[in-house]
């Protein structure tokens, strides 16, 4: 392959971040035509395509998403660069990309995410997904973070899953507020019925266990995937749930539910999940670590 046109890539870069070629070339002073041409002379030298065509717009092909990656950390480190020759400090501004798994509790994201709010440098996009969208965000470079409540397994050498556990929830019995039986559990419990996470989860396993060793056998009302709609349900419902009191502090504090009694060895974990990048953010490290630190997880 031919030497990297460094050029090519910076225009290349700006048509990425721009609404339309038009824009872009407006933008660099240089014809729509010239512009064009340029990038095609990048996608020649290269031997892939970067975009495709989709009615009047340019798109990013699969590997043109990678490839924007690096152009990315490649000019973003140049205009770092650029800053501190002229001002002597190197410029601390960051844009960083996250994403979230779709049935995760919101007050645990909003917790997760609280130190990029309070940060002047720092501007983020947040967007909820599945967990198989959320891994091709991160493989084509669209994210720099996922947040999930599972480890992810590398389950090829292409693709190496970087987990780091940064939050453990305590899982407990929820009710309305003022009906906690005065017994501890089972006694009390034998006209509840429950609402429960769907089967094959951490937590459901947990409670299952919990049951089985006080000879307890629920009445389960409805099995939720989606920890949003257990707070609702829990919420609304007058039944019990199980699920991590973070899900429903707000309802705790209004005292419209309670925490009756926690679920030993019961969790909810919490995964900030990454690829491998030669140049990883700072802003995203410091959001794992800080979230490790506030809630006492081992590196």
């Amino acid at each position: 392959m031919s030497r990297l046109n460094y050029h090519h890539l910076y225009y290349f870069w700006q048509v990425s971040k721009s609404p339309s070629l038009t824009e872009a070339a407006e933008k660099l002073h240089i014809s729509q035509s010239a512009l064009s041409a340029q990038i095609k002379q990048l996608e020649h030298n290269l031997g892939v395509a970067l975009f495709i065509r989709q009615g009047r717009k340019l798109v990013l092909t699969d590997v043109g998403r990678r490839v924007l990656a690096y152009a990315q950390d490649i000019f973003n480190t140049g205009e770092e660069l650029e800053n501190f020759l002229q001002k002597g400090t190197a410029s601390t501004n960051q844009h960083i990309t996250l994403g979230v798994q779709s049935n995760l509790s919101r007050n645990f994201i909003e917790s997760f995410i609280a130190p990029l709010l309070q940060s002047d440098n720092v501007s983020f996009s947040l967007s909820s997904r599945g967990i198989t969208d959320l891994l091709n965000g991160l493989v084509n470079h669209e994210l720099d973070l996922a947040l999930t409540n599972r480890p992810i397994l590398s389950e090829s050498k292409e693709t190496t899953w970087q987990n780091q556990l940064v939050a453990r929830q305590a899982v407990a019995i929820i009710g309305p507020y003022g009906e906690k039986p005065p017994l501890p559990f089972p006694q009390g419990y034998s006209d509840k019925k429950w609402i429960v996470p769907g089967k094959n989860t951490d937590i459901r396993s947990a409670f299952e266990s919990f049951c089985a060793t006080h000879q307890y056998y629920p009445d389960i009302k409805a099995e939720v995937d989606d920890m949003a709609m257990l707070r609702l349900l829990a919420r609304d419902s007058g039944y019990l749930s199980v699920l991590p009191a973070v899900v429903v502090k707000d309802e705790i504090e209004s005292k419209q539910l309670e925490d009756y009694e926690p679920i030993p060895q019961a969790f909810e974990s919490f995964y900030a999940i990454t690829v491998p990048r030669k140049f990883a953010a700072q802003s995203v490290l410091d959001l794992i670590n800080t979230a490790m630190t506030t809630y006492s997880v081992e590196p």
